[in-house]
């Protein structure tokens, strides 16, 4: 039997690769105030978004608890009995949902399920495009030692810089000071951020302006992936769509381009990195 492949909202997955791949994707919680809901769910990225500058306070996020992934693993068997489960989720870095999910695991009262967990090391489509391409797998026959592999390769393969438009809800959620963010906004400074082996956000570099910025990314880029031919590029984005197209006309300049995914960032990601984002991933295509 195929493997059934679940994920948690952070994946920042379109719907319609969910659909059309059947992830079950486990929600995370953003709160606004005492008012808590269920991201992708009863708050989508363009509503978050718009609700964003509005709030007195930054809004903070929660992980799924065990028994949420319990239930979403009974479903799955109740439905697929005796079906392989791989569970892909943020990296333990960044967010306890891993964790949950493990809990989750040990709660269920099959204790002979085939639950195949696995902390991704990423965040948002970083890795997203690791589920979709494990559920792809999943759909041609592959075991879950086989996509487990898969993405152990991919993690290393998977180059990432995300670019934030203003420092103010990183500063907000207290990853730099009040002072850094009124200097780096004054001088239009704009920090490029990535994701070490770790699975933690760091700060790589600092341009001054998005134009430079861009530059240096794809700089960065050639070095990383110098000697690949082909490559598939997913770009992620707030509240300008059109921001992607900028990027992907840049990065055709530089590479040969197979495949390409955009993917709007959610609510959970969006609260740290604010408005105006967006995440480039690139890795080599295997199409």
């Amino acid at each position: 039997m195929n493997p059934i492949i679940v994920t948690d909202s952070t994946s920042d997955i379109p719907e319609e690769l969910v659909q059309r791949l059947g992830i079950t994707v486990v929600p995370l919680k953003v709160m606004f105030g005492d008012q808590a809901l269920l991201d992708g769910v009863e708050i989508k990225a363009p509503e978050f978004y718009r609700r964003l500058p509005q709030a007195d306070k930054l809004p903070t996020t929660s992980q799924p608890s065990p028994a949420d992934f319990t239930a979403a693993y009974q479903r799955i068997l109740d439905h697929h009995p005796g079906a392989p489960i791989v569970s892909i989720h943020i990296s333990t870095g960044m967010s306890g949902t891993f964790q949950s999910a493990t809990l989750g695991k040990s709660l269920l009262e099959n204790e002979e399920a085939d639950i195949l967990l696995i902390d991704s090391l990423s965040a948002s489509y970083g890795f997203g495009f690791m589920v979709v391409r494990a559920a792809e797998m999943a759909q041609a026959g592959a075991t879950p030692q086989e996509i487990q592999a898969e993405i152990e390769r991919l993690k290393t393969a998977r180059k990432l810089y995300f670019l934030v438009d203003t420092l103010e809800y990183l500063q907000k959620g207290g990853r730099i000071g009040r002072a850094a963010a009124l200097f780096g906004t004054l001088l239009n400074i704009k920090p490029i951020l990535s994701i070490d082996k770790e699975g933690v956000i760091y700060a790589v570099e600092k341009a001054r302006g998005r134009k430079k910025a861009l530059a240096r990314v794809v700089e960065l880029f050639k070095q990383e992936l110098a000697g690949v031919g082909r490559v598939d590029i997913a770009i992620g984005h707030t509240v300008q769509p059109e921001s992607a197209d900028e990027i992907l006309a840049l990065l055709r300049q530089h590479f040969e381009v197979v495949d390409v995914v955009y993917s709007h960032i959610g609510s959970v990601v969006g609260t740290h990195v604010g408005l105006g984002c967006n995440a480039i991933y690139i890795w080599p295509s295997v199409k």
